[in-house]
């Protein structure tokens, strides 16, 4: 049988479907897929160097937004009003591609944790993260892996191996 986003197995009633990759070294872009929704892929031409973001509505599973915000040659002011801008409710689906960590100040760092992370403080230039949190959640989310840039361990020359991920996001109750 073939599941939603093709994961592995079905999810419960009143839980959202996701699987997600980074992206691979500089050169394939990170997936994100919800309810068998792809919502930013290579093939959709919307993601980018830096962190890749989803927004999906946590009561409706509906998609909200995508945007991805360059963590090497940008700035991170943009990123850290789109995350305050980000309501209640609102499950946060991040992926990185290239470098996601550059940029990435005190502020933006506190604010990703404030979703359910528990990596960000320690993402490094190039490390491959994936991560899936929500606003005002108010504990750590399950839903995150990260593989730091090592050259003795590096699947590819200068980046480490993609990192993939898939599970099952409970609904917002009201």
């Amino acid at each position: 049988p073939r599941y939603k986003c093709g994961i592995s197995k079905a999810c419960p009633e009143k839980h959202f479907a996701f699987k997600m990759a980074s992206g691979a070294a500089n050169v394939v872009g990170p997936k994100i897929c919800v309810e068998d929704n792809i919502l930013m892929s290579a093939v959709k031409n919307n993601v980018g160097r830096g962190i890749n973001v989803a927004l999906v509505n946590g009561k409706t599973g509906e998609p909200l937004d995508t945007k991805f915000f360059d963590m090497w040659g940008g700035d991170v002011a943009p990123f850290i009003e789109f995350l305050k801008s980000i309501q209640d409710g609102t499950i946060v689906l991040m992926g990185t591609y290239d470098d996601g960590a550059t940029k990435l100040n005190e502020e933006a760092r506190k604010l990703i944790a404030e979703l359910g992370s528990t990596s960000i403080t320690n993402l490094g230039f190039r490390d491959n993260w994936v991560f899936c949190g929500g606003k005002g959640i108010k504990t750590k989310s399950p839903f995150e892996q990260h593989i730091k840039n090592n050259k003795d361990t590096n699947k590819y020359e200068g980046w480490p191996e993609v990192v993939e991920m898939e599970g099952c996001i409970p609904q917002k109750q009201d």
